[in-house]
């Protein structure tokens, strides 16, 4: 969202606003006479039935002004203000004018998770669902102790990581569609407080941004006027899915609208998009809010409407509810005096935002009154809490490279020496917490984490100017090398380099942080450690394949105790499992265009195609790589169904690069059909090290023969299991064909295509046939 002169705005106009609200901060206050006798007051009655009562005392002018984010209050009904717009990304946050935080509040801070692609590289679904109930409990606590004027916050982010340039994707889980979405149900129900019994929400998710938004701005190119071109078959296999999921299977209350245009419409403004596919396909029961100044930019920038009340009209139509911004304050009314917007289309939005507010408890009376009212400051930065965010950032770290008996090092008495030098050894909060961050309950740098373990660790910035890196100082930081028995070398990007806004133009290092690296690796008595911060990926294949680096880590941004987590792993107090959530390119990957929507390879153009699914190129690592300080090995213990026949529906066939495929469209199969074909998969795995391990087992499968159209391979399942050293375990997957063995079709329907496919773990293989 657009954070500069709209949030400014936006801020000011808040201000303004909450001077003039009612003296409680909940509506229905029984103390009240007037509010026990309104029905929309009654909690026993349907939300439905209550929230057309309220639409009926509404005037025009009223009703009108409740479709912003800054909705002011209605004091003769007993309405307060409310804000919708907070955000919690990987933490309460400060961002948006919803959540107040300073020095003299009562909670000055919340609990810093890691940056969500840190927190994808877990592939611990179980994880993901604690750190969002735990932000839902933060928020909720927030709220009741009165630093809160809503509780609607705008996450997740499930936005395909498509290009490894996107300044966004560190707050993604990743490139794969089946990942992301199963990130945004775990998220999403954790936050909204599934587990609590009853029909409130703990706190409103939302997921944004729908859909096809995966450029900020990029040589020119912004996303307030981009014109995504995508496929049918690339929105209905790659774009669309994580959202379908968030949609019925988190049951997400909200989803907002993107800045961009697919195939020439504004999103905000599709009708097909937000209401024939997220309200009558997947039966979306929530909110639509547009991003934080689209509509405006749908005239003002795009052009795509005649007038300001054209747009009006055009995206309540479409079935936008809320706008982040003040453009429909000024402007819905002239569309409804020229005639362009009807009541049917504001009464229809204005139900779907006060269903939300009366599902989160806000029409109930006191929330003291319910089970969340109960929720208090200490729940914020509790120790469970903390310790979560730890435990989130060492089991997201990845191991990218270990050479022989370097990692861990030793923990001995007396201590060993140790430099660390980088320009991100020692960073701000900023860098380690990643964008979108509240302030943190703690801090510890990189540098004070392996003060923990090492009394005699010496620092050097390495270069001036942050990780721009932009002078080096290689020979002193030389001379600190010389002096110690290790070396780690902190580097990689920052907000500077990658943010909401700002696109990479490069897949490098910055600077010359590659000079110091060689230069400090040269003269290093054993090879040094090379720690990466960044959540796009890097081109580092020199430092892949240099003898004096003898161990890689990525740790993405890994929050406010990353620096703890990072000196575990390197002392080996926790045994490293994550697994790269995305595809690292090398750096010539920046041929092609980051406009170019495209996900499927095309030869005939030499377009290499995006993500491990598609692409077809070198890869400096691949997606799901990562190592561990143990070995583990895999057995197929039993596939149910590895000769799936489909008798019943139609078979048709299609020709594709002059082969005739047969294949059956998953819109003929039933249910019934569906489920009696799933595969029941177990896997034996075996922890061969030391260590006890959270291990990560990612089950794919390829087509035996590739066709043209399909995936290289495609992810179908994944858990993340604890073994101790020498332990084993079986582990369970349930592969759907109608979910997991289809794919898209040029015309955007899934389909199951005759032939013989593979399931892999990791090199093992275990074949399936498939008969239509």
């Amino acid at each position: 969202m657009a954070l500069s002169i709209l949030y400014l705005s936006l801020s000011l106009l808040t201000v303004t606003v909450q001077s003039s609200k009612p003296e409680a901060p909940f509506a229905c206050d029984f103390s009240n006479p007037s509010s026990r006798s309104y029905p929309f007051c009654n909690p026993k009655l349907p939300i439905p039935q209550r929230t057309k009562d309220l639409l009926s005392r509404l005037t025009l002018d009223e009703k009108l002004s409740q479709l912003v984010n800054t909705a002011p209050p209605i004091p003769r009904l007993g309405i307060p203000a409310y804000q919708w717009w907070s955000e919690a990304l990987h933490g309460v946050s400060g961002v948006g004018p919803g959540i107040l935080f300073d020095n003299n509040s009562t909670i000055s801070s919340a609990t810093s998770f890691p940056q969500v692609i840190l927190t994808a590289a877990s592939f611990d679904s179980r994880l993901w669902y604690r750190i969002g109930h735990a932000i839902g409990i933060e928020a909720r606590a927030i709220f009741n102790a009165g630093q809160a004027n809503g509780l609607t916050f705008w996450a997740p982010n499930i936005n395909i990581f498509r290009d490894p340039r996107w300044g966004r994707g560190q707050e993604t889980a990743g490139e794969d569609p089946l990942l992301t979405s199963r990130y945004a149900v775990s998220f999403v129900r954790g936050l909204q407080g599934d587990s609590f019994k009853g029909a409130h929400l703990l706190a409103s998710a939302c997921c944004k941004h729908f859909t096809a938004y995966d450029l900020d701005n990029w040589k020119g190119v912004d996303r307030f006027v981009f014109d995504a071109r995508v496929s049918l078959q690339d929105l209905a296999d790659t774009y669309q899915p994580p959202f379908q999921s968030c949609v019925q299977q988190g049951r997400a209350s909200g989803i907002m609208c993107a800045y961009n245009r697919v195939n020439g419409v504004p999103n905000c403004a599709d009708y097909g998009l937000l209401t024939q596919t997220a309200r009558n396909q997947w039966d979306f029961n929530g909110y639509i809010t547009s991003d934080c100044g689209a509509v405006g930019f749908i005239h003002d920038r795009q052009r795509y409407a005649k007038s300001p009340e054209d747009v009006v009209a055009d995206v309540l139509r479409a079935g936008m509810d809320l706008e982040c911004g003040s453009y429909l304050t000024y402007h819905a009314k002239s569309a409804v005096l020229q005639k362009k917007l009807g009541m049917s289309e504001i009464d229809r939005a204005l139900q779907n935002l006060f269903s939300i507010r009366m599902r989160l408890g806000l029409f109930d009376g006191n929330p003291t009154r319910l089970s969340f009212g109960l929720i208090g400051s200490n729940h914020v930065c509790s120790k469970e809490h903390q310790y979560l965010a730890l435990e989130a950032a060492r089991n997201g770290i990845v191991l990218l490279k270990n050479s022989p008996t370097l990692l861990p090092l030793p923990k001995t008495s007396p201590s060993i020496s140790l430099a660390v030098i980088g320009p991100n050894a020692n960073s701000s909060p900023l860098t380690l917490l990643g964008n979108y961050a509240g302030p943190p309950c703690k801090y510890v740098t990189i540098l004070q984490g392996f003060r923990h373990y090492v009394k005699n660790a010496f620092y050097h910035p390495g270069c001036d100017g942050g990780p721009k890196c932009s002078s080096a100082q290689i020979d002193q930081a030389v001379e600190v090398a010389k002096k110690v028995d290790y070396v780690v070398l902190v580097m990689g990007l920052d907000q500077s380099e990658e943010r909401e806004e700002r696109d990479r133009v490069h897949l490098d290092l910055p600077g010359k942080q590659l000079e110091l690296i060689n230069g400090v690796a040269e003269a290093s008595k054993k090879p040094v450690i090379l720690v990466l911060l960044s959540g796009g990926p890097l081109d580092i294949t020199s430092a892949k394949y240099n003898h004096k680096i003898g161990g890689i880590l990525w740790a993405g941004y890994p929050g406010e105790l990353g620096g703890i987590a990072l000196a575990q792993i390197i002392f080996g107090d926790h045994n490293p499992g994550g697994r790269l959530p995305t595809t690292w390119y090398p750096k010539d990957y920046i041929k092609v265009p980051m406009t170019d929507m495209r996900m499927r390879a095309d030869p005939s153009t030499g377009y290499p195609g995006r993500t491990y699914r598609f692409y077809k190129g070198p890869k400096v690592y691949e997606f799901g790589y990562g190592l561990s300080y143990s070995k583990y090995s895999y057995e197929f213990v039993s596939v149910t169904h590895d000769k799936l026949h489909f008798n019943q529906s139609s078979t048709h066939l299609m020709v594709e690069n002059s082969e005739t495929i047969s294949y059956k469209l998953v819109s003929e199969l039933d249910e019934q059909t569906c489920q009696s074909m799933s595969l029941s998969v177990t896997v034996r795995v075996q922890n061969h090290g030391s260590m006890v391990g959270k291990h990560p087992v990612l089950l794919f499968i390829r087509p035996k023969r590739q066709k043209s159209g399909s995936p290289v391979k495609q992810l179908v399942g994944f858990e993340s299991v604890m073994l101790d050293a020498g332990e084993m375990a079986h582990v369970e997957f349930e592969v759907s064909p109608c979910e997991h063995l289809s794919r898209a079709n040029e015309a955007g329907a899934m389909i199951i295509e005759e032939g013989s496919h593979m399931l892999l773990v990791d090199d093992l293989e275990h074949p399936i046939d498939i008969y239509v």
